[in-house]
């Protein structure tokens, strides 16, 4: 190849270097490794385990509430995932965020845009008409050719050139190079916070779940509990009878029976706070299905027992863990984006090179607008080299390493919390069970001493403020033990919570699958 051949083919050459260079292109800035923790012991307390519910290293129910057997709440929870408003923001959120990959992604392919224009135009005496050393005149100027005139003569006295009409339409096209990775880094950064949105999506989900559980077991302990006082304020009702009877008989005095008929009165004051607990918890579980006021009170009114806890319950295993907490699986995300972030500005360190293409028709006349001959192009690459910049690229590159830092020990902490959070809960899970067993004997016991302090004061053998304190102490451990075991059952919902269930196949695939193809497939339009 001679020095002629070689010139004539540098362009072609050089433009084909660049995009081999563009395809093949480096990628700066850090590769995001998957963060590694430890793994505590703190499954090992399940061995210790005294209670009648005993967690056990299985694999675990992500419809955790099902271990209630309780088909109420089973429907409950069906309902919530598709009307609970909190979980729909949610999955706004988690759309524009899938929207924003979608923008991000677009940028790895060449934009082409098209237009068309009509202009009235006149040149300047003093403008590019004198470059050219045209003279305006008084007389009807021609065009190049000579076949036909520029447009209307100048104005008697007016100078510049007289005015012409000018019709184009075309094609512009352009493409960022994306050789040093700062476009895949952003797709890359955008794709991570796609899956942070994702989880928090999920964290969500996971919350107003357990929040209706709970709701559910106040609203059965309230009811319970309306129960427990109805059957004290009949007892007292019968009590404060038998101790009028005894005054009528002279057997007693007066102030037995105003203790008497102080007591029922004292339970039934207890009614009216047990029964706008149950109105407010029911609306408070309407409110998480997207209902108004008293939507489910025919639904929920009628009285049932506090959901009973399962055998045992399956906790899956240590090394699950951090698969299924979504803040965990978040934080990771965020460690992920804060990591490609670094690359983007270490990008802009580097020179971008953009080609840039035009074509299109111009004319002077409508009529020849489509012609051949009133075709143009114009095609090139440019280059952006960055040589002063105020030292903002070098701060933003600190800024990204600090952020990354932070998402790094923001990380950590998330799954310190998550192990403390498990380990408590199976430390309370295990501890309420166990109050509820001796509560058992506390009530049972108390019911053995109000029937033998009923059969010695009806004998005479026992004043009446004895049977009084021993009706208070019932009272006081049946609604003790009623409460024990709704906490107990509320301990179940935080152990699940915190092990991380109640999301999964409601959403469908993880969000980095389907917006990658999406991304792909959409970008250009």
């Amino acid at each position: 190849m001679n020095t002629r051949e070689f010139l004539s083919r540098a362009p072609a050459l050089m433009l084909t270097s660049v995009l081999s260079l563009a395809l093949s292109g480096c990628l700066v800035g850090p590769n995001f490794e998957p963060p590694k923790s430890a793994t505590p012991n703190v499954f090992d307390r399940n061995q210790t385990a005294q209670s009648p519910s005993k967690p056990v290293e299985a694999d675990f129910n992500p419809d955790w509430w099902t271990l209630f057997n309780d088909p109420m709440l089973n429907s409950l929870e069906k309902q919530l995932t598709d009307a609970n408003l909190d979980v729909a923001a949610a999955s706004a959120r988690l759309l524009q965020s899938r929207a924003g990959l979608r923008v991000a992604g677009a940028a790895r392919y060449p934009t082409l845009d098209g237009a068309a224009s009509y202009n009235r135009e006149r040149g300047s005496e003093n403008g590019i008409l004198s470059l050219l050393g045209v003279t305006p005149t008084s007389s009807n100027p021609q065009s190049a050719s000579g076949s036909a005139p520029l447009g209307v003569s100048a104005m008697p006295g007016s100078k510049g050139s007289p005015a012409y009409n000018l019709y184009q339409f075309g094609f512009d096209a352009s493409w960022e190079l994306d050789i040093w990775g700062r476009v895949r880094r952003g797709v890359e950064a955008a794709s991570a916070l796609t899956d942070a949105s994702y989880e928090d999506r999920n964290a969500v989900l996971l919350s107003v779940r357990a929040e209706l559980a709970r709701d559910y077991i106040q609203l059965r302990d309230t009811q319970a509990l309306l129960q427990i006082a109805r059957q004290n304020l009949e007892l007292a009702n019968n009590t404060t009878k038998l101790t009028e009877a005894r005054k009528r008989n002279g057997v007693t005095t007066d102030l037995d029976v105003a203790n008497a008929s102080a007591q029922a009165a004292s339970i039934e004051s207890l009614i009216p706070t047990l029964e706008s607990r149950q109105e407010t918890t029911i609306n408070a579980i309407g409110v998480l299905l997207a209902l108004e006021p008293g939507a489910l009170r025919k639904t929920l009114d009628a009285p049932q027992d506090v959901p009973a806890l399962p055998a045992q319950v399956p906790i899956g295993f240590p090394s699950e863990l951090a698969q299924r907490r979504p803040d965990i699986r978040r934080a990771e995300a965020q460690l992920h984006a804060a990591t490609a972030a670094i690359g983007m500005a270490k990008a802009d360190f580097y020179p971008r090179i953009t080609l840039n293409g035009s074509a299109g028709f111009q004319s002077l006349q409508l009529s020849s607008l489509a012609n051949w001959a009133s075709g143009q192009f114009v095609v090139g690459p440019s280059i952006t080299l960055p040589i002063f910049e105020g030292g903002r690229l070098k701060g933003t590159l600190q800024l990204r390493e600090a952020q990354q830092q932070e998402a790094a020990i923001v990380y950590k902490k998330t799954v310190l919390d998550a192990w403390r959070e498990v380990d408590d809960a199976l430390i309370t899970y295990d501890a309420e069970q166990q109050r509820h067993k001796k509560l058992q004997e506390v009530v049972q016991l108390n019911l053995r001493a109000l029937s033998v302090a009923q059969q010695r004061y009806k004998a005479g053998a026992l004043d009446y403020l004895d049977v009084l304190n021993v009706q208070k102490q019932l009272l006081e451990a049946q609604s003790n033990l009623e409460q024990s075991g709704a906490d107990a059952a509320a301990n179940l919902v935080t152990l699940c919570k915190v092990l991380g269930g109640g999301w999964e196949s409601t959403y469908g695939a993880p969000a980095t699958h389907q917006d990658n193809e999406s991304a792909q497939s959409t970008a250009q339009r």
